[in-house]
């Protein structure tokens, strides 16, 4: 299979070819993770009243970017599947970047497990990442799409009764795929709430304002190098730079941008901790 993913360029190429001989055998992983902390993960919280009175509480669980590859540690991923699986959630959302590097059976087979270990009582739903489009895809989504994830690409759906009148919708990769934001709100017409997913913040501005209620996104990695503080040295794109991590509220969206689990290029963060939400929705007053 050739993989869809845009902007695959020459010099990508090469990094990626030189990285995968530098870091053969995953050895910067297993040095990161005797770091005090490195496989430390935040869980990071919002309550949102956006629910219709009456309506019961809904838990979403967000991860990113947890590039399985030679720069993650396996330690930094149980541990955030743990986490999620200990609040208890209705919905598991992923956002994409799911490998690094490449896919192969052996890295799907790991996704499939990680995801399958965290308990979704409405479901397990996917978007892809920059990263995934790059590589053998094709592999990864079998992989989940066989222990139940619903991939939402350019798709939405309502939510079963009693949440009938919550939406929720994926967008194609920002950065790589092929983002429609018409074919994906098109079936939430009417909805009193639409919960986004994305890979990146970029995918805010192809929105319509307040077309999401909340919008939840990775990629950024909070720049994965910040000062103290949490200000990134670098981040790609307008709009990551603009909202690097955290909590944003912009033109009626709420806007979640997660840092993400794992690394890439290099085997190490400083000031940008990994992080999943865990975002709980509540009726309005």
């Amino acid at each position: 299979m050739t993989p869809r993913g845009r902007a695959y360029t020459a010099q990508r190429a090469a990094v990626e070819r030189i990285l995968q001989v530098l870091y053969a055998g995953d050895w910067p992983a297993r040095l990161w993770a005797w770091v005090p902390g490195a496989t430390t993960v935040q869980v990071r919280r919002a309550q949102l009243p956006l629910l219709p009175p009456g309506t019961p509480p809904l838990r979403l669980g967000f991860a990113s970017d947890l590039h399985l590859g030679p720069t993650t540690p396996p330690a930094l991923l149980r541990a955030a599947a743990e986490a999620l699986a200990e609040a208890r959630l209705d919905l598991l959302l992923m956002g994409g970047d799911y490998v690094f590097l490449d896919a192969n059976p052996t890295k799907a087979r790991a996704l499939a497990d990680w995801a399958a270990a965290i308990p979704a009582r409405l479901g397990r739903f996917a978007v892809w990442g920059n990263h995934d489009l790059w590589t053998r895809h094709d592999l990864l989504e079998e992989a989940l799409s066989a222990i139940g994830v619903r991939w939402l690409v350019n798709e939405g759906l309502r939510l079963p009764d009693p949440y009938g009148d919550i939406g929720l919708f994926g967008l194609d990769d920002p950065w790589t795929g092929a983002p429609d934001p018409a074919a994906a709100l098109a079936p939430l017409a009417g909805c009193a709430v639409r919960i986004g997913l994305a890979h990146a913040p970029d995918a805010l501005p192809l929105l319509p304002p307040g077309a999401a209620s909340v919008l939840l996104c990775g990629h950024t990695h909070g720049g994965q190098l910040a000062l103290p503080g949490g200000r990134p040295l670098y981040v790609p794109g307008h709009a990551g730079q603009r909202w690097p991590w955290g909590r944003h509220e912009v033109e009626g969206t709420t806007l979640l941008v997660s840092r993400g689990l794992g690394g890439v290029e290099i085997p190490m963060r400083a000031h940008a901790p990994p992080d999943v939400w865990v975002v709980d929705l509540h009726a309005r007053a």
